[in-house]
């Protein structure tokens, strides 16, 4: 039974964070990264909580995301007007 894990880890100042994560507790780790991101007590803002994500989102993807992604690649600068 070979399970991938997935492992990131950011370090801000004295604190490090360090998410592993696999297939089936994906969204559970996206939660999280906004959970860590809201409190004031971390050294953990948005932008490293939406960073974060991304990679995570590039290394499991799901149909939504697959879908999604589609859909911006097709636009195009005339689709704002």
């Amino acid at each position: 039974m070979d399970q991938e894990i997935n492992v990131l880890a950011l370090v801000k100042g004295e604190e490090k964070f360090i998410f592993m994560f696999d297939d089936q507790n994906r969204d559970e780790t996206l939660r999280q990264l906004a959970r860590f991101a809201a409190d004031p007590d971390l050294e953990f803002s948005w932008y490293d909580a939406a960073m974060l994500s991304r990679k995570i989102r590039d290394a499991v993807p799901t149909e939504d995301d697959m879908l999604a992604s589609e859909e911006f690649d097709s636009l195009s600068i005339d689709d704002f007007y």
